[in-house]
């Protein structure tokens, strides 16, 4: 009996050693003691960032770049979660700051949603990849003080998305740079039995933002007319560039997929990518779920021309958004080390250029590994035949009531001129 006890204390005893050992929550290194003799085990705490992010086609890559991150930081762990693809990322951050569940990193598009958003944000002016920032990827996060609040994602652009093999097979010879060669290339595809445009106006942010980005970027210059019309100065009423934007939408409508008011991006991305059409409004971070569905695809951008002037010519190119750390987090210096690991890491670089296909904002990155888009984007931007994204400049929330005007007329329940007439009453109820 006694040889039986013994046994069993010995086992607890065994036990309790080994849930102590596999407790412990942090790496651990040996350092000598204050003698230079014993090793002493020290233990650092393990601490996780909340990662809070919008861009849902790099989701799984980021993933899996975060895995290598954690792996070269054994005391830290990220915690990914994405809102986007349709879905108001906008909306969930400010949930998510209300709730007490403040994000140690997340996404700011800067303009007036610095201005908005200032006050929780940590200035980044000192950081390392600083030095190597191209200068278009400054402007959106810098305040009047010259302070840098965000590093850029990355660089964009977007336009129409073509099929070259079907424009070829359409009898299409040279890619359309104003409206009258655009028209002239539906018709073609109409006559080959192609569906010209996968429409997508389901999605709010697609037509009341990016493509009512191009009659704000076309003007003389955007800044101006935007401040002209927070002061009263200028109106969406008998803006040529405004005027001209309704063939825009009446030929995307007239040419485009069934039911474009009910296609969401997932179905607009895969109409493109699978043949069923010719082209598609969006941008090149389309371009992964665009490869997956099909590797073979011959496609690069033309722009979204509002008239015949030579200035229709042109693709918007600029930083999408940008990485924000809240300057509250308890692990900041944590948040500061993996922003600039991603952009100065190999591991890094690798991910940004060849699993994102990301036109980098840093000088320091070689754009290397670009898809057909991007490349395509760079041609654009080389040629300087690029226009701004304004829409960071807009109030807040006019977006999406842009959008529901836009989706209104294509319904058939408004005419265009209550189109712009809306746009006036959104823009002077909410212009600060």
């Amino acid at each position: 009996m006694k040889r039986l006890f013994f046994l069993c204390i010995s086992m607890l005893m065994l036990a309790s050693i080994i849930a102590c050992s596999s407790s412990d929550t942090g790496s651990s290194t040996e350092e000598p003691n204050s003698d230079g003799e014993t090793p002493v085990e020290v233990k650092e705490e393990i601490v996780t960032l909340n990662f809070f992010q919008f861009k849902v086609e790099i989701a799984d890559q980021l993933q899996e770049m975060l895995k290598e991150f954690e792996a070269e930081h054994p005391h830290i762990r990220v915690k990914l979660e994405t809102v986007g693809g349709g879905a108001d990322y906008g909306a969930a951050l400010k949930a998510k700051f209300a709730s007490g569940e403040k994000p140690d990193i997340f996404n700011n598009g800067g303009f007036n949603e610095l201005g908005l958003w200032k006050e929780h944000l940590a200035d980044l002016s000192n950081e390392p990849w600083v030095e190597h920032l191209l200068p278009i990827g400054k402007v959106p996060m810098t305040d009047e003080d010259g302070k840098l609040y965000g590093m850029p994602v990355n660089l964009e652009g977007y336009g129409f998305v073509y099929n070259k093999d079907l424009f070829e097979q359409a009898g299409i010879s040279e890619a359309p740079a104003t409206m009258s060669d655009l028209q002239e290339a539906v018709e073609k595809l109409e006559a080959a039995g192609i569906t010209a445009f996968a429409a997508g106006y389901g999605e709010w942010w697609v037509v009341g933002q990016h493509l009512l980005n191009i009659p704000f970027a076309q003007q003389d210059d955007p800044v101006a007319f935007i401040e002209g019309l927070n002061d009263g100065t200028e109106t969406f009423i008998g803006n040529k560039h405004f005027e001209d934007f309704k063939q825009v939408i009446d030929t995307e409508i007239k040419y485009g997929n069934n039911n474009p008011l009910t296609t969401d991006y997932n179905t607009q991305v895969t109409l493109f990518a699978s043949g069923e059409t010719a082209m598609l409004q969006q941008g090149n971070w389309t371009e992964n779920m665009i490869y997956q569905i099909n590797p073979e695809i011959n496609m690069a951008f033309l722009p979204i021309p509002l008239n015949d002037e030579a200035e229709a010519n042109r693709i918007p190119v600029g930083v999408p958004n940008n990485w924000a750390i809240n300057k509250n987090s308890e692990n900041l210096e944590e948040a500061k080390l993996l922003l600039d690991w991603m952009v100065s890491s190999e591991t890094g670089k690798r991910y940004m250029t060849e699993e994102f296909a990301f036109i980098p904002a840093f000088d320091n990155i070689e754009p290397a590994g670009l898809g057909a888009l991007g490349e395509s984007i760079l041609e654009y931007s080389v040629e300087d035949k690029t226009i701004p994204w304004t829409w960071f400049r807009w109030p807040d929330g006019a977006n999406m009531d842009f959008a529901a005007a836009i989706q209104e007329y294509v319904a058939g329940q408004i005419e265009y001129d209550e189109v712009l007439e809306k746009f006036q009453a959104t823009w002077d109820n909410l212009k600060k």
